[in-house]
């Protein structure tokens, strides 16, 4: 279950209220610093940008691929661990506006976790270290410590013992045919 605070709104959707949630002028500026952090090829400069501009907690050696979008309304609600890598245009997500609601919740990915492109993160979720999450994922829901998981929805695909598993027949292999 994702963990969000969840605020009902009336007369309008929540989007339409949407500065009644947040400053514009917070938008603005988050908005500016994101796109310049998408756009960055210097990891340690979009590190910088992400942790001084958009508040956002992230470890050392975090890798944000090109066109990677933090939440511009909540970037502050994001934590990345250390050695992780987020892929291509991936999406994370702190809220939601809904229609008669919105909802916000903290996004912690662990260390050395690998994200890939074009994966869309859900508000109130937490990625357990070492895992691993397929290309085009939905993380709507928490992902255990060194699990693979994929899809759309996410599925659970390799559990961290099957994972551990497969790694060492995998080494085996590769040094047998070294010999």
């Amino acid at each position: 279950m994702r963990k969000t605070t969840r605020t009902k709104v009336s007369d309008t959707n929540s989007l339409w209220q949407i500065y009644k949630t947040v400053s514009f002028f917070k938008v603005m500026k988050n908005f500016i610093a994101i796109q310049v952090g998408r756009y960055t090829p210097f990891m340690r400069m979009k590190n910088w940008i992400y942790r001084v501009f958009l508040r956002m907690k992230i470890g050392d050696h975090t890798a944000f691929a090109l066109m990677v979008m933090p939440d511009v309304m909540f970037p502050e609600k994001i934590t990345v661990g250390t050695n992780a890598i987020i892929g291509y245009n991936t999406t994370i997500l702190a809220h939601e506006y809904l229609i008669d609601e919105y909802r916000v919740g903290e996004v912690r990915i662990g260390d050395e976790v690998m994200i890939g492109a074009n994966t869309t993160i859900l508000p109130g979720v937490t990625i357990g270290d070492r895992a691993v999450i397929g290309a085009g994922s939905l993380v709507h829901k928490d992902v255990p410590e060194g699990a693979f998981v994929g899809g759309n929805p996410m599925k659970l695909i390799y559990t961290k013992e099957e994972m551990e598993k497969r790694n060492e027949q995998q080494n085996k292999h590769a040094s047998s045919t070294q010999n």
